[in-house]
């Protein structure tokens, strides 16, 4: 009998400046239960899955060693089972943020923190569950998935607010 997914969330805060720690699983707990509930989600076993809070210095490693880029960015998510089909796998994988480079982006965007961390949360699941961005066509999709699931958790589309000061920028 299918149920909606439980998935079990194991949080990690490995650096300093981030809220406390019941505040991002809470933050966390109610992105996923969104992500969840708008695509549907359902199986007959749960999941797991990792998010990791860490820094700028540890997140440029990983970006160096996974992605051959020596700088840090905000969100990797690091699927369990690269090659999943239509059921979900026993563990979804890992999502790790950096706080530096969410701080900055969130302040040059002007965008509240929280909101922008819930989005690259959001982010980080969807690559877990199969979404992509690599051609114009897959990051319409995420980007419509993504602003669906943000504005039932009261967040406004963080790409419309994007363009807009692109816009304003280049005047």
């Amino acid at each position: 009998m299918n149920r909606p997914l439980e998935i079990d969330i194991a949080v990690v805060v490995e650096a300093q400046g981030w809220p406390g720690e019941a505040a991002l699983e809470e933050l966390v707990r109610r992105t996923v239960e969104a992500v969840v509930g708008d695509l549907s989600l359902r199986s007959s076993r749960s999941t797991e899955l990792g998010v990791t809070f860490t820094d700028d210095a540890a997140m440029r490693g990983l970006n160096a060693q996974w992605r051959d880029k020596d700088k840090p960015t905000n969100v990797l998510s690091f699927p369990a089972f690269p090659e999943q089909g239509e059921t979900i796998p026993p563990m979804l994988g890992d999502i790790v943020l950096a706080r530096e480079t969410i701080e900055r982006e969130a302040a040059l965007d002007g965008k509240p923190f929280d909101h922008h961390l819930t989005h690259l949360v959001v982010h980080g699941l969807l690559h877990l569950l199969g979404f992509d961005h690599e051609t114009e066509e897959e990051a319409e999709e995420m980007e419509a998935v993504e602003t669906r699931i943000l504005a039932s958790l009261a967040i406004p589309d963080p790409y419309a607010l994007t363009e807009d000061l692109d816009t304003v920028t280049r005047q």
